[in-house]
């Protein structure tokens, strides 16, 4: 019997065991772009969040978590509320996303535990994605992978007051082993592209930094403030000549400009507004790009639209930290890797990369070479690991998988 499932054991009398297994996710082109109705690419990673759980027929849910101290315990309902710095935030906004449309009457108890140091990876949508389908299993409710994407959205967005898209939920949900998956932000509209026959085997490296802060209280919020910024300034410009309305600024996305305006009118956009406009545009480019590289087998050109994808994110989204362009740095220098960039927010967490298998050894001593040097206040929270890409959220069948 798996460790998880010994401890959930020795915590409920109950013989009814189930489990998920939600994946972790990078987006290795098209960030900072799902909030502006972009189009963004992502896989699912095989490191990953296991939720062992189990019907709570009296309507009490009840979660461990292994990475955070304490538990969360409440009645179905309660009116819950936001608790600032809290693990137990995510597991309350699956529950208030759903019950939205639906009754909810069986509770769950749990335990859950993570593979990977928490940054940047969005384990957030993990953890939501394992709450979500925890609870539509118990009370039997059945809903599309995209109904899922979208009430794990609202759990961010509505519930914990995060300004962010999609992105991360459909890397988590529509993921396919050796496939790009590619969302349409803007449609919902997804595509899963088969990994070219010449693009060769890899793994994923993943450096965590050690720098961890609440997405909610970073810049995160800002950014997407001043993306929408831009956009509104671009149509009230273009309406001055065609009489046409602008739309409310709550509402502006820049996916609703088209190139040639923003073309038109980027060298009037000032400072920041340019800049956050400046990212977006080329990072729908090479979205397109990257499509075809993938489609192609074309490591390479995936890899070096990576660089110019982490490039994009320090100059123009201006969320990197030096910690992180440290690590960047480091791994363009290594023979092995085809392409970096920094995963997540950009205010902490992890920087990825697509990389040759035969030079791990390489790779891992070079950031253990020039990190803790650095950057010696981390030099005891970091972490090097390789992971494999895998298939989206699941149910487990065999227990026996757990950790």
């Amino acid at each position: 019997m798996s460790r998880l499932m010994k401890e959930f054991k020795g915590k409920f009398n109950n013989d009814d065991i189930r489990a998920i297994r939600s994946p972790l996710r990078i987006s290795p082109i098209g960030a900072h772009s799902d909030h502006q109705d972009g189009r963004v690419s992502g896989m699912a990673l095989d490191a990953c969040i296991d939720f062992v759980y189990s019907p709570n027929q009296d309507g009490i849910v009840n979660v461990f978590s292994k990475d955070f101290a304490g538990e969360e315990k409440f009645h179905l309902e309660d009116d819950l509320e936001f608790i600032p710095n809290f693990w137990g935030n995510y597991l309350r906004g699956a529950v208030v996303a759903l019950q939205e449309d639906f009754d909810l009457k069986v509770g769950v108890n749990g335990i859950l535990d993570g593979d990977l140091p928490i940054g940047g990876l969005s384990s957030s949508a993990a953890v939501i994605a394992a709450y979500l389908m925890a609870l539509i299993d118990v009370n039997e409710i059945e809903l599309s992978r995209i109904q899922l994407v979208e009430y794990s959205s609202s759990a961010e967005q509505n519930f914990m007051g995060l300004k962010n898209g999609i992105m991360d939920q459909s890397a988590n949900m529509l993921s396919l082993d050796n496939h790009l998956m590619i969302m349409d932000c803007q449609t919902n509209e997804y595509e899963l592209i088969e990994k070219g026959k010449d693009f060769p085997d890899f793994e994923v490296v993943v450096v965590y930094s050690g720098v961890t802060q609440q997405l909610t209280d970073s810049g995160f919020n800002n950014r997407t403030d001043e993306c929408r910024v831009a956009g509104w300034l671009m149509q009230e410009w273009e309406n001055i000549y065609n009489g046409g309305e602008v739309t409310p600024l709550d509402n502006v996305r820049l996916r609703d400009i088209d190139s040639d305006t923003y073309q038109k009118y980027k060298d009037d956009l000032p400072g920041r507004f340019g800049r956050r406009a400046e990212h977006f545009y080329t990072e729908q480019a090479r979205v397109q790009k990257g499509i075809e590289a993938w489609s192609n087998g074309d490591v390479e050109t995936f890899g070096q639209l990576m660089f110019e994808s982490a490039d994009s994110t320090f100059n123009n989204y201006e969320t990197g930290i030096p910690e992180m362009a440290t690590i960047l740095d480091v791994l363009r220098k290594s023979e092995g890797v085809y392409g970096a960039r920094p995963s997540g927010a950009g205010f902490r967490g992890s920087v990825i990369g697509l990389v040759n298998p035969e030079h791990k050894a390489e790779i891992k001593a070079a950031i253990e070479d020039v990190y803790p040097v650095k950057h010696p206040e981390y030099a005891d929270k970091y972490e090097v690991n390789f992971v494999k890409t895998a298939d989206g959220a699941r149910y487990v069948k065999d227990l026996e998988e757990l950790r």
